[in-house]
């Protein structure tokens, strides 16, 4: 961990799923217009893989979901249904943390930016977003 970052906590609604990400206090939220995140109002910032930590004994009560090209990985929980984090398919290689999921008091700032989902390839084209799930120095 860097001065620039700190520790986030969060999970699912019933508690069962619970996840430590490393990311700064000020995050660049995505609202994605896809099928999926439409539906479920799906709002997150996006790390690298490493900086995500599943907590012991989450990992048996998520279950997966995919669709489309099977690229994306939407997990959630097998007892309340919440979609706390996910592997999206603008960055395979990371994780979708969704905002609300963060438990209260690290977040400090949240910049919301549009993915227009419903037109993948051109939103992916004319965006950065697939540059969040690399650590400083990595080729893109």
């Amino acid at each position: 961990m860097n001065a620039e970052t700190v520790i986030h906590s969060g999970g699912c609604h019933c508690q069962h799923v619970r996840w430590q990400v490393e990311a700064s206090p000020s995050v660049i939220a995505w609202q994605c217009s896809c099928s999926n995140c439409s539906m479920r109002g799906n709002t997150h910032f996006i790390v690298p893989s490493s900086k995500f930590k599943l907590s012991a004994n989450s990992e048996q009560y998520l279950t997966t979901y995919t669709f489309g090209s099977h690229t994306a990985k939407h997990k959630f929980c097998k007892i309340c249904g919440i979609t706390s984090f996910y592997v999206p398919r603008s960055n395979p290689d990371g994780v979708a943390v969704t905002v609300k999921c963060v438990d209260v008091g690290t977040l400090s700032h949240v910049e919301y930016r549009m993915f227009d989902g419903r037109n993948w390839e051109k939103s992916y084209e004319n965006t950065s977003i697939s540059a969040l799930s690399k650590i400083d120095g990595e080729r893109l």
